[in-house]
């Protein structure tokens, strides 16, 4: 075996130079390679310097040489020859730990892997305070799903807390985002999607800002391209699309005068969607105003549609959540070509009949639609029901009255068809409160539901509950948050893409 050359590095890194360690074959010049702090204290720079074109590299790492977690595999897109430098951020770690890791690299002709390296991590800053976290397992004999969970939180007025936060299912907080913004949701390039103030950023995993497409870019495009709506804010949702576009959830205003129970002129604020491509020019527009009936608004004015979610479907159009309708609509989008007519409305005075004929089997006030699948013209699709205003048996809306029945949340996946326009409840979970706002859901890779109730005891807390999609749930997992609401909450395999983390 040949020796090694350790080197003092920039910032007092150490770059240890290496020939063969009898883990690497073929015949290469040995790459460099040297770890360093990125502006978030947990993440790590696994820096890899080499002569190799088409270097491919991967990273394991963990608390001891056992590792346990890796990254995606990354590669070093440069083809011309001489130095050039692959950079992995290493991500997943915990405040104030010891980690340690090593690099895994091919490239045509030769394989290496570097030997044991560690890193500290640091302190989350004494500027964001963390909310309190505590998980139970209920029923210990079920084990719950891999991964880690993702939060959007929403911290209270006038303090500075975590908003975008990972944890692992012990509760300890594994990464965060320094700049905050919610909500947050992964990108197939391994890097992070937000809202932040009058922004849409994409963010990778030390924070820095990739791309920032703001309100004021979007009018500017929007006139340009003879749009008749003004976006006064970004709101809720931002989809990212196979072809790198991003579509905007956003909030618009209408003047009326003398509508139906309100005279004068009356200020009402609807959704907007807006494709935006890689340039930042909107190529795609859609109004509420111009394909819904203003005079239906089961939730009063100014705030008349309050959409929350958008998702992509197979067949290349999107699904909006509106929370003040209590509908799901489709939108012919048809991958940017489409007309923004409505293809149907799913709910109660929607264009589904649902089995049963009991309108409280609805979803009300609902969050976060989640295909489970899609075949032909069926779609399984998981809903967090909040329950606003439910209609019960006897068209009496709950809450509206003091006789009225109580209002209750629950988790439910529904079966649509939209070759019969016929719906069917397939499965509920009622934890047995009522969530007023907030919320996600989505099916695991064992099978079961979890499940977001932002905030179930009208105070700053939130539960997030896995269970069992059986008869009779069986709750697997629960993740309780005191100090901020999460608006959010869901599992994910891991930090990087095409990469599972077990526990």
């Amino acid at each position: 075996m040949k020796s090694s050359r350790a080197v003092l590095g920039l910032s007092g890194c150490i770059i240890l130079t290496l020939a063969s360690l009898g883990c690497g074959s073929g015949d290469y010049t040995p790459p460099l390679t040297v770890i360093s702090a990125t502006s978030n204290p947990l993440v790590a720079q696994y820096s890899i310097r080499h002569f190799h074109s088409g270097l491919t590299a991967w990273v394991e790492f963990g608390p001891d040489t056992n590792y346990g977690r890796q990254t995606s595999i990354m590669t070093d897109s440069v083809t011309s020859p001489g130095f050039q430098v692959l950079n992995i951020l290493v991500a997943g770690m915990k405040p104030q730990t010891t980690y340690h890791m090593r690099a895994h690299v091919d490239w045509a002709g030769g394989s290496w892997v570097d030997q044991d390296r560690s890193f500290t991590t640091g302190a989350l800053p004494a500027s964001l305070t963390p909310p309190v976290i505590a998980i139970t397992q209920p029923t210990p004999n079920l084990s719950p799903a891999p991964g880690v969970e993702l939060l959007s939180l929403v911290e209270p007025a006038n303090t500075n807390m975590l908003q975008s936060v990972v944890t692992d299912l012990q509760g300890n907080v594994i990464w965060y985002n320094p700049l905050g913004g919610s909500p947050v949701k992964p990108m197939a390039n391994g890097h992070f999607m937000l809202l932040l103030g009058s922004d849409l950023l994409e963010v990778d995993l030390a924070g820095n800002t990739i791309r920032d497409v703001s309100v004021t870019q979007v009018n500017q495009s929007l006139q340009k391209n003879g749009y008749s709506f003004v976006v006064t804010t970004f709101s809720h949702d931002v989809l990212t699309l196979p072809n790198g576009h991003w579509i905007g959830l956003a909030k618009i205003m209408k003047d009326y005068t003398d509508l139906p129970g309100y005279s004068g002129t009356t200020s009402v604020i609807g959704d907007a969607l807006v494709d935006i491509d890689s340039n930042g020019n909107v190529v795609w527009g859609w109004s509420a105003f111009d394909h819904l009936d203003v005079n239906r608004h089961l939730q009063g004015f100014p705030d008349w549609t309050h959409s929350n979610a958008i998702v992509y479907t197979a067949d290349g159009n999107l699904l909006l959540s509106m929370r003040h309708q209590s509908w799901i609509i489709k939108i012919d989008y048809a991958n940017g070509t489409g007309s923004g007519n409505l293809l149907w409305k799913l709910g109660e005075e929607g264009d589904f009949t649902l089995l049963g004929g009991d309108p409280s089997e609805w979803f009300y006030g609902q969050h976060y639609p989640f295909i489970v699948n899609t075949s032909g013209s069926q779609t399984i699709m998981a809903v967090y029901d909040d329950g606003n205003l439910r209609i019960d048996s006897d068209d009496v809306a709950c809450g509206s009255t003091a006789s009225a029945p109580a209002c209750y949340s629950r988790a439910a996946i529904f079966q649509i068809d939209e070759s019969t326009n016929i719906a069917s409840l397939l499965w509920q979970d009622l934890p047995g409160f009522f969530s007023f706002w907030g919320g996600s859901i989505e099916t695991l890779s064992n099978g079961d539901v979890e499940f977001d109730s932002s905030e179930p005891f009208k105070s700053t807390q939130s539960l997030i509950i896995e269970s069992t999609q059986t008869a009779a749930p069986q709750t697997v997992w629960q993740m309780s948050i005191t100090g901020e609401n999460a608006y959010r909450g869901y599992r994910i395999p891991s930090l990087y893409p095409g990469v599972t983390w077990q526990q």
